[in-house]
């Protein structure tokens, strides 16, 4: 199947990209990346200066996820126009320079990145809810280089009026989302934070920022007409397959590229092939947007309805029993045997849906909502 993506004249092999962040961290780190099977490459955000990152400045934090402190790149630009940018270039995919943060910067930066960037992401996410930094940024961009400018936001911004707010600067695509935060862990041996900041709050990333992400694509989408990277959570080929049913055109992958590795990039091109050739889907476009226009057929409904349960499917592992808080499903015939099933008390249903994303061969669907 052809997973190659197209986004404002630049062809990736596939969508699947490491985002800006430490799994991009030097010239070797980037090819690591693609080596590891992304379709392209973004670079580690850098600024005027190398960041001072407080240690520590990462912590795994549930599973999926992670806390960090990290800032933009310790090395200072000269370092990537003279030696990192060159090594990535090498590997022959589009390569994303991401440039952070104010319009000044981004205007002293972007023509000395130009002659290795195919196009530059455009960091504004620190700034704060105003839009006029971001758009200032823009503005800078645009005039300063010839390849397309994308902005990356915030999960806590009002993406809506940041994505009408960089399209009219603009824009050639958004970026969403950064990492969730402040947020705070702390380690419960020691007392003390488990990040190194001042105030010992880091930002959360992973698995548990992937609904907000895919709210933040889903907005986006429905607001603007421009080329859509999602970020947040991604770790599978299903993943990928969510960001595209809410309007995304490509994904960036950074916290399962720091906890699995540069190979995460080739299992999840792999298992996006499978799902869709498993589902009968002939490429990418044709779930890009899906769920935009499933969801105007879907009517709003308030009623207890229960789910649909194909008896035949079930395996007995009782998951949808434990967790129905209503009383509405039991298991009849003996454990540990072909005969142990589930069965539904429908008069005690409240129809909430817990049992049919619970259920792992689908034996309960929701009408209306699980094929």
């Amino acid at each position: 199947m052809d997973l190659s993506v197209e986004i404002c004249g630049l062809r990736f092999p596939n969508p699947v990209l490491p985002a800006a962040g430490p799994p991009v961290w030097s010239g070797e780190a980037m090819l690591a990346c693609v080596r590891g099977g992304a379709g392209g490459i973004v670079s580690k955000t850098i600024s005027t200066t190398g960041a001072r990152v407080p240690q520590p400045c990462m912590a795994e934090y549930g599973r999926g996820s992670m806390l960090n402190t990290e800032l933009w790149a310790e090395w200072p630009p000269e370092r990537y126009i003279e030696h990192e940018y060159p090594k990535a270039r090498e590997a022959g995919v589009p390569l994303i320079i991401s440039l952070g943060y104010t319009a000044e910067d981004v205007a002293a930066l972007a023509p000395r990145v130009r002659p290795f960037a195919d196009a530059l992401e455009l960091s504004t996410h620190y700034i704060g809810d105003d839009p006029a930094p971001m758009v200032e940024a823009i503005r800078a961009a645009k005039d300063a280089v010839d390849v397309p400018v994308f902005v990356k936001f915030s999960p806590f911004r009002d993406v809506r009026r940041a994505a009408e707010a960089a399209q009219r600067a603009g824009a050639d695509g958004v970026v969403a989302v950064n990492s969730y935060g402040p947020c705070l862990g702390i380690d419960v041996e020691t007392g003390l934070p488990l990040m190194g900041s001042r105030e010992g709050y880091g930002w959360l990333s992973g698995t548990a920022l992937k609904a907000i992400a895919l709210r933040c694509v889903f907005d986006i989408a429905q607001t603007v007409d421009l080329p859509i990277f999602g970020v947040g959570g991604i770790q599978s080929g299903p993943d990928v397959v969510e960001f595209f049913m809410a309007g995304a055109h490509a994904v960036q992958v950074c916290t399962a590229a720091i906890l699995q590795g540069p190979e995460v990039f080739g299992k999840i091109v792999r298992q996006l092939e499978a799902w869709l050739a498993s589902h009968g889907y002939a490429s990418l476009e044709e779930v890009r947007g899906l769920t935009l226009r499933r969801l105007r057929e879907r009517p709003f409904r308030t009623e207890h309805i229960p789910p649909i349960l194909d008896v035949e499917a079930c395996t007995g592992c009782t998951r949808c029993v434990t967790s129905c808080v209503y009383g509405a499903l039991e298991m009849v015939g003996e454990p540990r045997t072909p005969t142990y099933k589930v069965r539904l008390l429908a008069e005690r249903c409240w129809g909430c849906g817990l049992c049919a994303t619970r259920c792992p061969t689908r034996a309960l669907r929701m009408p209306g909502v699980s094929a």
